[in-house]
């Protein structure tokens, strides 16, 4: 690994700051590789004494700024707040990087280069600026997050919760799901498993990230589920199941106008709705034991999210591989469950389980039909945006290539008949007509694919709770692990 901030080590001092209290972000070191670095750590160590061990570690960002969009620096800002502290944080460039991407005001209309980039290189960032973070972290590179995990798991009985809202891919199958760092560097569920393989305290993972789903292999040992349990004390919340995408990475930093399983999940931690108002208590503390868990949280997002997201957890993951028939459900042990079937249902018109997989059938349905029609539209959009790309670089061949010598003089010069090809051309008129015509398509999918996710949270709410009463009936080693999960999910933070 490479020894990132060893300077700042070897000047001694710059660490005592290292956890914060809660509220802050805090400088994290980098990986030790040296004698050097070990010093480093030994003085990491001395702080951590001082101040008090890290009850957190939040890591948040894309790969790049293009990949870390505003609502990603919200939502680690406010685990920042929500989390008791003292903490660590790691943030996509770190303390002073111009890494935080916004969605720029709307043009009145497209310039002609914006117009030339959709049609040479089309790119979902180029309506966006960027600005410094406001955020005092340090990057969120593979390196310091490992260094970061084993100073803050090397001790004590008290449980360390890793909140981590990056973005996410799927590997070819859940345990090599992995979620994206800085600078392209990658954390994936084996790696995570063999971090966490000496960790002597308990870790709580919350992971909002697509894909995130793949990170519930963690319930088992070597996050194998041939392995049987994980002998470990850990578990993990997550934004989606590990072969699905999730919401939450949104240029346009009105709150109001995002939507993710961070938003809803942290302010139900302080007793709110997404926006910040109060809710009733029972609303939240399912339980009544005056205290909102962390799965209780978790159940809020599966609530009163509009989303595409379907979260999920360790405990549903175990429970769905070591039973495959469903028994008489067992709400008074799910009460989580057992409010995503009231209140969800109650949202929705839906009374039981019959009507819920009915209306889930029906979206699925819809969605299988229109994907056929989404596919011939965005094949249209390719040929009519080739078309046209060879219209235009027949008579001016470095359109292509903004960073060939003669771009800028190119198009200053031939602007005018650049634009009258884009405005009037028999290729362009196809090509817009594709690309409103996809846009159209995809819209209506995009409404489907959140209707269908919300009814997905409610057919596995009534999955799970037949299941765990099949498990409890059997009893014995595997109902003790599901309910070892269950309570490490609902941990308060």
């Amino acid at each position: 690994m490479k020894p990132v901030f060893l300077v700042l080590f070897l000047l001694g001092g710059v660490l005592l700051g290292l956890y914060a209290l809660k509220g802050r972000a805090d400088p994290t070191p980098a990986q030790p590789a040296t004698a050097s670095a070990a010093a480093g750590k030994s003085r990491a160590a001395a702080a951590r004494d001082a101040e008090g061990e890290p009850r957190y570690i939040v890591v948040g960002g894309g790969s790049t700024p293009e990949y870390t969009e505003v609502s990603l620096e919200q939502d680690t800002q406010l685990a920042m707040q929500v989390l008791p502290g003292p903490g660590l944080t790691l943030f996509a460039g770190g303390q002073g990087s111009a890494s935080v991407r916004l969605l720029a005001p709307s043009a009145r209309e497209e310039t002609l280069l914006s117009k030339l980039g959709a049609i040479f290189d089309p790119r979902n960032a180029r309506d966006s600026r960027y600005r410094t973070t406001d955020l005092n972290a340090q990057p969120a590179t593979l390196s310091n997050f490992e260094t970061s995990l084993a100073l803050a798991s090397a001790s004590s009985k008290q449980p360390l919760l890793v909140y981590i809202a990056t973005h996410g891919l799927q590997g070819t199958e859940p345990r090599d799901n992995f979620v994206e760092l800085w600078s392209g560097e990658s954390l994936n569920v084996a790696q995570l498993d063999e971090l966490t393989a000496s960790a002597k305290r308990p870790l709580r993972f919350v992971i909002a990230s697509c894909y995130s789903g793949g990170f519930a292999e963690l319930a088992f040992a070597h996050a194998d589920p041939q392995r049987g349990a994980t002998p470990l004390p850990r578990c993990g919340l997550f934004a989606g199941t590990w072969d699905r995408q999730t919401s939450g990475c949104d240029p346009n930093p009105d709150r109001r106008a995002q939507e993710g399983y961070s938003l809803h999940l942290l302010h139900a931690l302080r007793g709110e709705d997404r926006a910040g108002k109060a809710l009733p208590r029972n609303q939240l503390d399912l339980d009544g034991d005056g205290k909102i868990s962390l799965l209780e949280a978790h159940t809020r997002a599966r609530i009163a999210s509009h989303s595409i997201d379907v979260p999920t957890t360790t405990s549903e993951r175990y429970l769905r591989e070591v039973v495959k028939t469903p028994g008489t459900p067992q709400w008074k042990l799910l009460p989580e469950d057992a409010a995503v079937v009231k209140q969800l249902g109650a949202k929705l018109g839906l009374s039981d389980a019959a009507a819920v997989e009915q209306r889930y059938q029906e979206l699925t349905s819809k969605l299988d039909a229109l994907e056929p029609e989404l596919d011939g539209a965005e094949e249209e959009l390719d040929r009519a945006r080739s078309q046209l790309g060879a219209e235009l670089l027949a008579r001016w061949p470095v359109l292509s290539d903004a960073f060939h010598d003669e771009f800028a003089s190119t198009l200053q010069r031939e602007t005018a008949a650049i634009g009258g090809v884009l405005r009037s051309s028999r290729h362009a008129q196809r090509y817009n007509e594709a690309r409103s015509e996809a846009d159209a398509i995809s819209s209506r999918a995009n409404t489907l694919d959140a209707q269908e996710a919300v009814v997905l949270r409610l057919v596995r709410a009534y999955e799970t709770a037949g299941l765990a009463g099949a498990l409890a009936a059997r009893g014995g080693d595997q109902y003790a692990r599901y309910q070892a999960l269950l309570a490490c999910e609902r941990g308060v933070p």
